[in-house]
């Protein structure tokens, strides 16, 4: 194994300090002379025609600066991205419908928030109301209200994924099951609510600071939906207070900040309230699932087909994308041969559903799981010997979606049973439970029509040895700054404290798409240390000349030390090579390039991570509480780059996970969020985490950077998949809807008690 003089240490993030010492500023703590605030006005209805617009009090009220609504802004369709215009199909304020409750329709720019807010209630909007509908399953019938006009049968998406002969497959089965899986949806609650601040200048320009997990997403959508060029528009994203797929998009803040500032020539800052962030932006995708698997007596997986209904709520948003992560991986851990797939993202008036970490992968390893331990119970078989009869193996072939080059997941299986078998017999009403899963290392997506590389980095470096690495990757709290920072020391062959990061600003930064699909360590971690190399090149062809001729291929550097490789004894000091050459070049700075695209190597990803999660219960069947006592996952995410972030990583995920299988749900009521805040809406805080254990499994991934992938959305792939088998484990019920609420299994007991009543009664006759 190669020996890393950084790769593979445990290294804290490079931002905690001023974090812990409250010294970041985040996007609302920013301030500008002359700055406005900013108020959005919103629908009152789930669905609802515009009839007329009267913004006149509202405008002469002391204080406010302007007013607009959708009868002012271009007439520019927003979608997650524009090079697919069929799935741009919402304006950044309503134009002449409202498709779900809380829409933005009017924007106010002020001297103060409370001016502001007071001139929302002098807009008045006349509204003609319209029967509205929030049930996926019921928008999908015939003659159901339509919430876009000239769709068939509300249905956004469909989309239809084939591979091998799924009929002949459950003709050969000796086992074939069938269930119904019925999925809510999870808000991405960061701590940092949705804030934008735009400031214009005097040459017409503009720059943007805002919560954004792409930067030059951003701005390529203010370019469209302001009718500006992208050459006039700097974004810059401050400190990220977390995403989680939530501030991928464009929000109306982002856009009526730009637009009001531009039309008031002073900055306007729109700082979202608490329920605004939480319950009017998106979330996670609600889904109804029908699952059929054939199997042979054996347990070898022999066939799936797969029905998924997809609530997508007013808007299209990134509902495609949900449906192809929903497909690709709900099998992903696993061989199989035969496979139909059916998936509608459909229309209703609710909030539009969108990414959410794992963005679908989450939902599609809930049924998956759930249905490989119930047909290991059908058949006898240990849960864990069926998944490890069926698990992929390196050089493993996915018809039309990739060739899978590195895979741990059966040593995934045998570290999770054995760690299972040394736990030995359990309490009563404790069960342990497992689930598999993999995610992909970023998608081969671009949803630019701009010719971008996926990621692309800079190296400078400078007269005193000192690095400076400018990436378009972005830092949401995931950690990417310290992990590429590492990546670039060790490719250099320098230590951390010589690396200077500048990162989330578009006017001096490389273009990057962003943080999203556990792209960054992989992608951007190529592109930085292919600038890297090219950087460490120019120094190793200048040394070649002070240690001696031809024998550039075997000079490195390491620990500030440029060496020849086999005689490291002999070598200069990193620092004194450095000014030789810039002295050389006439005072210009060491500066290297690097560009990453993974040119469809794969159709989903490049790579995909893998792993198996043990999640361990206790069930209280008199109140129906199950207390989550511990997550312990084996995870292959290829060479480990910071083994301190790869935990940090998990313990996020199953803070996050195991509050969506428990807590997370929103309590609606005609399709209006009641509990959109931190009291109703219970996230996990930190009383409610459990114990959490990471298992490293080491893989090499040739795609990867030194051998890594991705070790971020995928942990939070399996807690609730685990969760619902470990009270299987424990108590003997299955739930098959989610959140898994004390309701919910004392229903589950009475109804076991009821069977083995009547079970008892037919023997008896």
């Amino acid at each position: 194994m190669t020996e890393y003089s950084v790769v593979g240490k445990r290294i804290p993030k490079s931002d905690a300090p001023a974090k812990s010492t409250g010294q970041t500023k985040f996007t609302a703590d920013l301030t500008l002379p002359g700055m406005l605030s900013g108020r959005i006005l919103r629908s009152p209805f789930a669905h609802a025609r515009i009839i007329g617009v009267d913004t006149s009090r509202a405008e002469r009220l002391p204080g406010v600066k302007a007013v607009i609504t959708g009868r002012d802004i271009p007439l520019v369709k927003y979608g997650f991205a524009f090079r697919f215009p069929q799935f741009c199909d919402e304006y950044m304020l309503a134009v002449d419908k409202v498709r779900y409750p809380g829409e933005a329709v009017a924007a106010v720019a002020a001297v103060d928030e409370e001016t502001a807010t007071e001139a929302l209630e002098l807009i008045r909007i006349e509204y003609e109301e319209l029967p509205a509908i929030f049930d996926a399953e019921a928008a999908m019938a015939p003659g159901a209200i339509l919430v876009h006009e000239g769709t068939k049968n509300n249905i956004g998406v469909q989309m239809n994924h084939r591979f091998g002969d799924v009929e002949a497959g459950f003709r050969e089965s000796d086992h074939i099951r069938e269930d119904r899986f019925v999925l809510q949806p999870q808000a991405h609650a960061p701590m940092e609510p949705h804030a934008a601040l735009a400031s214009p200048d005097p040459n017409g320009k503009l720059t943007v600071w805002a919560t954004k997990q792409s930067p030059f997403r951003a701005r390529y959508a203010l370019s469209r939906t302001l009718e500006m060029p992208e050459g006039m528009i700097r974004v810059i994203r401050p400190a990220l207070g977390g995403g989680f797929g939530g501030k991928g998009e464009m929000m109306s803040a982002d856009f009526s900040a730009a637009f009001l500032a531009r039309r008031t020539g002073r900055p306007v800052q729109f700082v979202y309230t608490r329920e605004e962030s939480l319950a009017l932006t998106r979330s996670r995708h609600p889904m109804i699932v029908e699952l059929k698997t054939g199997v042979k007596k054996d347990g070898t997986l022999v066939a799936q087909s797969c029905r998924v209904v997809a609530d997508g709520g007013g808007y299209l948003s990134s509902g495609a994308v949900a449906l192809y992560i929903a497909a690709s991986n709900l099998m992903l851990p696993y061989r199989l041969s035969n496979f139909r797939f059916d998936g509608y993202r459909v229309y209703t008036n609710l909030v539009p559903s969108s990414a959410l970490r794992g963005f679908g992968a989450p939902q599609a390893a809930f049924v998956t799981e759930s249905q490989i331990d119930l047909m290991a119970k059908d058949l006898g078989i240990d849960p864990m010997e069926l998944r490890r009869r069926n698990a992929m193996t390196p050089g493993h072939v996915i018809p039309d979606q990739a060739v899978i080059q590195s895979c741990g997941i059966p040593q995934c299986v045998d570290k999770i049973d054995q760690f299972i078998k040394d736990k030995g017999k359990l309490p009563p009403n404790h069960g342990i439970g497992v689930a598999g899963y993999g995610f992909n290392s970023g998608g081969i997506f671009n949803w630019f029509d701009t010719p971008y590389a996926f990621s692309a980095a800079t190296v400078r470096i400078n007269v005193d040895g000192k690095v400076d690495l400018f990436t378009g990757a972005n830092e949401i709290g995931q950690g990417s700054s310290t992990t590429l920072s590492m990546i670039c020391a060790e490719e250099l062959g320098v230590r951390m404290e010589d690396i200077r990061l500048h990162t989330g600003d578009t006017s001096i930064c490389p273009p990057d798409l962003g943080a999203w699909g556990s792209r960054e360590t992989l992608m951007n971690g190529n592109a930085v240390k292919a600038a890297a190399a090219d950087a460490k090149r120019q120094l190793l062809e200048f040394a070649t000349t002070k240690l001696g001729p031809n024998i550039v291929y075997d000079l490195d550097i390491k620990d500030r030390w440029v060496h020849i490789t086999n005689r490291p004894e002999r070598g200069l000091s990193y620092f004194d090579v450095v000014k030789e050459v810039i002295r050389a070049k006439d005072g210009q700075q060491i500066v290297g390039n690097g560009q990453y695209t993974p040119h469809r190597k794969g159709m989903v990803s490049p790579a995909f991570s893998f792993g198996v999660q043990a999640v361990e219960v206790k069930v209280d069947t008199e109140t129906g509480k199950v207390t989550l006592l511990s997550a312990t996952t084996a995870h292959d995410g290829g060479t480990t780059i910071n083994p301190l972030g790869a935990d940090g990583q998990l313990h996020g995920s199953v803070c996050m996970s195991g509050a969506y299988g428990f807590t997370e749900y929103y309590q609606q009521k005609d399709g209006k969020i009641l509990n959109g805040n931190f009291r109703d809406y219970k996230p996990f805080r930190a009383a409610d985490m459990c114990e959490v254990n990471i298992l490293q499994v080491d893989t090499y991934e040739p795609e990867g950077p030194f051998g890594a992938k991705e070790a971020g959305e995928g942990l939070a792939i399996p807690t609730p998949g685990a969760m619902v088998n470990a009270i299987d484990n424990a108590i003997g019920v299955r739930i098959k809807e989610m959140p898994i609420t004390p309701e919910k299994i004392l229903k589950a007991l009475e109804e076991k008690e009821m069977q083995g009543k009547g079970k008892a009664t037919r023997k008896a006759k």
